[in-house]
């Protein structure tokens, strides 16, 4: 299935009904008093936070959102039936941004191509958001943002009836629905967040320490949508540990995939850096560190000032033996864990780690 983490949208909630014009006309009563009554209020569109949701396909393909108007008013002071409110599922952790009214329509958000082997994601287009300020965050699951109020319903007839004037004509009309242009954002909820190079072996640590089954296979940029996992620790603890897919030199200029992920990783309370150790790719392992370290700092600052750790993989390759001594030189007052997430090895220290993790009184 598709996966949308960030979508524009315009929403309109429904008009209020019109008041009624009516007058009481019964037998032996053939000039009763005003009697016409309220319109209904209109619908309002309401976003709720949804765990059973994960990503914002279904406001892709339906961008347009309409809430129903309230029913008019009626003679003998029926008032108008009120319209239901549309509530809108979004994700946990779904940011709202309101747009400007003149924008064009919601088409210009990230999409990818088909990805071959070894080949990048190709951006079509962008929505940048970091200079906006947002007007809600749903972080909690349940939680509920009035988008748009519905309009209020109008006034009836039998409302302006006065001493002087006993059979007034007037009313008003319902209020319109408030409506408007919004970005939502998908920032994903984890409390551990695994960055690193494509093939650094993030998604097979992933599938080693908890029940989530990533994609795996031996080319750059398998993974294209983060991917969380629950994992279940001792005294009944668990913890959620995000894939994001990798990252490459240039990200915070939104180079490869870009700002369309590292935001996914702002609400994590602990960043584990998955290295190739043996730089089976060409690379240099010790550089890599940097660059990542780097490319969060110049992507969000608040990023690089979180609690980390390094997972050093791919141990197991024989040369691995050597990168390691240099990367311990180089990294020396932070945790450096070496692993084999392919064979298994350093998965308790890893453990252990997210054990220490989870009793902080952060999580």
């Amino acid at each position: 299935m598709k996966f949308v983490d960030q979508v524009r949208i315009h929403a309109k909630a429904g008009d209020g009904g019109n008041g009624c014009c009516s007058f009481r006309r019964e037998k032996f009563v053939p000039r009763g008093g005003p009697d016409g009554g309220d319109g209904g209020k209109g619908g309002s569109i309401i976003l709720e936070a949804d765990v059973h949701t994960d990503n914002l396909v279904s406001l892709y393909y339906e961008p347009n959102i309409r809430a129903k108007r309230g029913a008019h008013g009626q003679g003998k002071d029926k008032h108008g039936r009120s319209a239901e409110d549309h509530i809108v599922r979004v994700p946990v952790g779904t940011i709202i941004y309101r747009l400007p009214d003149q924008v064009p329509a919601p088409t210009d958000i990230p999409l990818y191509e088909d990805l071959e082997a070894s080949e990048e994601p190709v951006k079509k287009s962008h929505l940048d958001l970091r200079t906006m300020e947002p007007v809600a965050d749903l972080s909690e699951p349940g939680q509920r943002f009035v988008l748009c109020a519905g309009g209020d319903g109008g006034k009836g007839n039998s409302h302006f009836k006065t001493s002087t004037n006993r059979a007034p004509r007037r009313t008003t009309d319902g209020w319109p629905g408030e409506e408007g242009w919004f970005a939502l954002e998908l920032r994903t909820i984890a409390d551990v967040g695994l960055v690193g190079y494509p093939n650094a072996g993030k998604s097979t640590l992933l599938g080693k320490i908890s029940a989530a089954h990533p994609r795996v296979a031996p080319y750059p940029f398998t993974t294209l949508n983060p991917v969380v996992g629950v994992v279940d620790l001792n005294g009944y603890q668990r913890l959620t540990v995000a894939d994001i897919p990798g990252l490459i030199e240039g990200a915070h200029e939104n180079k490869g995939l870009g700002h369309e992920f590292l935001r996914h990783i702002v609400r994590c309370q602990l960043l584990l850096f998955v290295l190739d150790t043996a730089g089976s790719e060409g690379r240099d392992p010790v550089e890599d560190f940097q660059t990542l370290r780097q490319e969060l700092k110049l992507y969000d600052p608040n990023l690089a000032a979180k609690p980390w750790a390094v997972i050093a993989n791919k141990v197991d390759l024989p040369e691995a033996k050597e990168n390691l001594k240099r990367l311990k030189s180089k990294v020396r007052k932070v945790k450096i864990i070496p692993m084999s997430a392919q064979e298994g090895e350093g998965i308790d220290e890893l453990r252990k780690l997210l054990e220490e993790l989870a009793s902080s009184p952060a999580v």
